[in-house]
């Protein structure tokens, strides 16, 4: 790193045990939260599609996608406190994404893959890809965050050339899979 780059101060005070706790801690429930919801089904009349859970879902992650593009450009332009406000941007909005992906699952239960032949293999392998990534990308992307958030950027970056491909292959297969159930949601 170019020593004469005036980086960003530290917006968060260093403490790795208590962040350790909590990233853990929150990605544990986050992921037994979305375990769990296969086996629960609210039967409630909303008054409206549920499926437009799923839509909105879709939306969010083409945005977190465009999102994560244009901060990748912000940093390599060295545009720091762009960069790190798209972030928190695309942060922000997988928070919203987690919210409407509860309750589109809640609200309208698993919905099944119609399609046969190689489209059925082709979806599953871009859905098991999708679902795996993103169970276990949550601590990555927060320990990512958490590093650049407390000024450590050579290990922000280390962690960030892993984490913020993976999380832009999450955000763009997810419409991917949307596309692909859609035509077969009730």
């Amino acid at each position: 790193m170019d020593s004469n780059i005036k980086m960003l101060e530290p917006s968060l005070k260093k403490n790795d045990g208590r962040a350790k706790w909590l990233i853990g801690i929150f990605s544990f429930v986050v992921f037994s939260a979305i375990a769990l919801l296969s086996r629960f089904k609210l039967n409630v009349d909303l008054g409206f599609d549920v499926h437009v859970f799923a839509k909105a879902n879709a939306i969010i992650n083409i945005a977190t996608a465009f999102i994560l593009i244009m901060a990748l450009i912000a940093v390599k332009n060295k545009k720091y406190t762009l960069h790190r406000n798209l972030m928190i941007t695309a942060l922000s909005l997988s928070v919203v994404f987690l919210i409407s992906y509860i309750a589109h699952h809640l609200f309208a239960g698993e919905t099944k893959f119609g399609g046969h032949g190689a489209i059925r293999y082709i979806y599953f392998l871009i859905l098991f890809s999708h679902i795996f990534l993103a169970a276990v990308i949550l601590p990555f992307i927060l320990f990512t965050a958490y590093r650049g958030l407390i000024a450590e950027f050579p290990q922000h970056k280390k962690l960030a050339r892993i984490t913020w491909p993976l999380w832009l292959y999450v955000a763009i297969t997810g419409p991917v899979v949307y596309l692909m159930i859609s035509p077969y949601y009730h």
